[in-house]
């Protein structure tokens, strides 16, 4: 259950009440993939670096170890140790993004393993089942996630295939939830708007997928190579439409820049695995920008990565002894790096949201959307 707090133009704080915990939001949901953050992250990490809400991968996850082994460990909170709500996408976007060959009907979709090339088929049906055995606490709507630029008529229609499904979706969760082996009893539906980049699709759309009274309800679609001002408008466009009374959450978004601003147009809930990807690659966020911790002028700097941050990272070492790491190829710069990403998303997330209480949001909007994104 959502509970609207306080909002400020259109940002909104709000509270989000699951049986695995009460998720204060705006919030950022920190992507375990497999079970696990790249970078070699437990779940116990996460707790550390004050993170709310882990995110698992419904695809990869059916593929190994499998949801059936899942479910006879008792769902993903016993396999990961981590006690707090987690998030399982439908796996659409990774049926439609990493295989390579698909075929796509009105049951579902026809695909290849990334892993071995092994015919898989997923349905509606399936998606909500392989979440059901993981015991996520909440499970998301599987959905057709286009191209982008994709042609309209295709999009119009994919729209109303993914609106079908969705139904199917919801009546099948209620169905299994209702079974005397399922692990979560209670396990939420996220639905998903999709539409391209067309206004009329994307509001269209909403319309109809808010009718059906879900937990929850992402915008999806975005983020995939259209342009910041342009994914921008489509929240905008899309956010009118959303129930004011339902947690909103932006798929895959972003960067700290893209958060504010999303933030400021009324989303409540994200994802992305930028903050860990880009860590493992020496670059670290930090409230002056960005840090490419493989310059050579941090080669006697003594300073921790965010003179203002206080994760573990920035309290114990050095963007020398960092340096030095990444250099030297050893899998801990990888790990420090991590962890001081995804604590500055969380602290982020908290800062957003104390603004929010303080009434001052547009003034840390105003002050941070410049700052953000620079890289020094």
């Amino acid at each position: 259950m959502y509970k609207l707090i306080k909002q400020q133009g259109n940002a909104r704080l709000g509270r989000f009440t699951t049986n695995k915990g009460t998720v204060n939001t705006p919030a950022f949901m920190n992507v375990a993939t497999c079970g696990a953050i790249k970078g070699a992250l437990s779940s116990k990490d996460l707790e550390d670096i004050n993170c709310q809400v882990q995110l698992c991968n419904t695809y990869h996850l059916h593929l190994r170890p499998g949801n059936d082994v899942v479910k006879k460990l008792g769902g993903l909170h016993k396999f990961t140790c981590w006690n707090g709500p987690i998030l399982t996408d439908s796996g659409g976007f990774q049926v439609f993004s990493l295989a390579k060959l698909r075929q796509i009907n009105e049951d579902g979709v026809c695909f290849s393993s990334h892993i071995d090339g092994k015919k898989i088929f997923m349905s509606p049906e399936d998606s909500i089942k392989i979440q059901s055995d993981l015991g996520s606490t909440i499970a998301m709507a599987f959905d057709e996630c286009i191209e982008n630029p994709a042609e309209y008529n295709y999009v119009k229609e994919s729209c109303k295939r993914t609106t079908r499904w969705l139904v199917r979706c919801k009546n099948h969760i209620e169905k299994l939830n209702k079974l005397p082996d399922t692990i979560n009893k209670e396990q939420l539906l996220f639905g998903i708007n999709q539409g391209s980049t067309y206004d009329d699709l994307r509001i269209e759309h909403m319309k109809n997928i808010a009718e059906l009274d879900l937990d929850g309800y992402a915008i999806g679609g975005l983020a995939v190579g259209e342009e910041a001002e342009q994914m921008y408008h489509i929240i905008d466009v899309t956010q009118e439409h959303m129930p004011k009374d339902k947690i909103r959450y932006l798929m895959g978004v972003g960067t700290p820049v893209n958060i504010l601003e999303a933030v400021y147009r009324g989303v409540d809930l994200f994802d992305c695995v930028m903050p860990s990807r880009n860590a493992r690659h020496g670059h670290v966020f930090t409230s002056s920008g960005i840090r490419n911790m493989f310059n050579a002028k941090y080669i006697l700097d003594d300073k921790p990565i965010d003179e203002n941050c206080s994760c573990p990272v920035c309290k114990t070492f050095s963007r020398a002894y960092i340096r030095h790491l990444f250099k030297a190829k050893e899998m801990l710069a990888m790990r420090l790096a991590v962890i001081h990403n995804l604590y500055f998303y969380n602290s982020l997330m908290q800062k957003i949201r104390d603004s929010l209480q303080n009434d001052s949001f547009a003034e840390f909007y105003n002050t941070n959307k410049d700052i953000l994104g620079k890289r020094i």
